[in-house]
């Protein structure tokens, strides 16, 4: 018999309930009893996932936020043991970017045990400020400037009862400041840049909350990181940055008839889009740096490079 393990969030699930679904799900495919692994504040997932790679499990579910999904996924990459999604959080950025039902409870555990594995490209953020260097993974963005800023800015209070609309409230905060980056960055070894932006963001997949879609030609599985550059200047900037996100990449792309109207090649030139497996950037002074949406502290430089279908994930048949 087949055995799963789970990593749960306490504090973003209902754990009774749960177990009632996973004890039910169980029975219904035939599968042995679930390892119960919880995640705490000293350890968001790191440990609970290497015990299950430890116990031989033959999937990890991991039931929480984009933090819980990120940190479970850093364990499993690289192994033949597929990472399976119960999403609970306020994002839910992954599971949004594969098309997975984020609020059926029982669907996602029959997926998880009866789905098929679909392999994902995973991105490697270094982070690097003074001596002091890191290496972690994104499944879906890192980011400097504006976004990082304005997750710092967020109240947590807010965003557990309003969900996404709390960065709303952020980003009118931030952007009362100039909050402007000089930087110099790389692209694939190529000659070094010198530009300045309010912005980086390097995405693995390209949907957010919303229906926003910031990155329209991202695919989770191409072997590239799609890189948007913002540098508006002044009201004007920032409101075709907006037209452009929400009503042409979020209404008008989604559509045949959507993209004859927008026309071919129309770009905005306070967004710069580019394509590549690696970026390196270097700041003239250390800012803040998220991953899928968690704050990993000020740096003064990040290269980011893709894993090309290093993490096997677990999607429903036919997908």
């Amino acid at each position: 018999m087949s055995r799963a393990a789970i990593v749960v969030n306490p504090v973003k699930t209902d754990a009774a309930a749960l177990r009632a679904a996973l004890e039910a799900a169980e029975q219904r495919h035939g599968w042995e009893e679930t390892l119960w692994l919880e995640t705490t504040e000293d350890d968001p997932g790191t440990g609970q996932a290497r015990e299950a790679l430890a116990r031989g499990v033959d999937i990890v579910i991991a039931a929480g936020g984009d933090g819980t999904v990120r940190t479970v996924a850093e364990e499993l990459r690289g192994s033949d043991t597929p990472l399976a999604l119960l999403p609970a959080g306020t994002g839910n950025l992954l599971a949004r970017n594969l098309d997975l039902t984020l609020d059926d409870v029982e669907h996602a555990l029959a997926t998880a045990f009866d789905g098929t594995d679909r392999l994902i490209d995973v991105g490697i953020a270094e982070l690097r400020d003074g001596a002091r260097t890191e290496k972690r993974v994104f499944l879906v963005m890192a980011g400097l400037g504006i976004d990082a800023q304005m997750i710092a800015a967020t109240d947590d209070e807010l965003k557990a009862k309003a969900g996404w609309l709390a960065y709303v409230k952020a980003i009118g905060t931030v952007l009362r400041d100039k909050n402007e980056l000089r930087l110099r960055y790389q692209l694939d070894g190529g000659r070094t840049h010198s530009t300045h932006a309010h912005s980086v963001l390097v995405g693995n997949c390209g949907s957010l909350p919303a229906n926003i879609l910031l990155l329209p030609d991202a695919a989770v599985d191409d072997g590239e990181l799609d890189i948007v550059v913002l540098r508006p200047e002044g009201v004007v900037g920032w409101l075709r940055i907006v037209v452009k996100v929400f009503w042409e990449n979020g209404v008008l792309r989604r559509t045949s008839a959507g993209r004859r109207l927008m026309g071919a090649g129309r770009e905005v030139r306070a967004m710069n889009y580019v394509k590549g497996r690696e970026l390196v950037v270097k700041l003239d002074r250390p800012q803040q740096v998220e991953l899928d949406g968690d704050l990993f502290g000020r740096v003064t430089a990040l290269r980011t490079r893709v894993d090309p279908g290093a993490l096997k994930v677990r999607v429903p048949r036919g997908m």
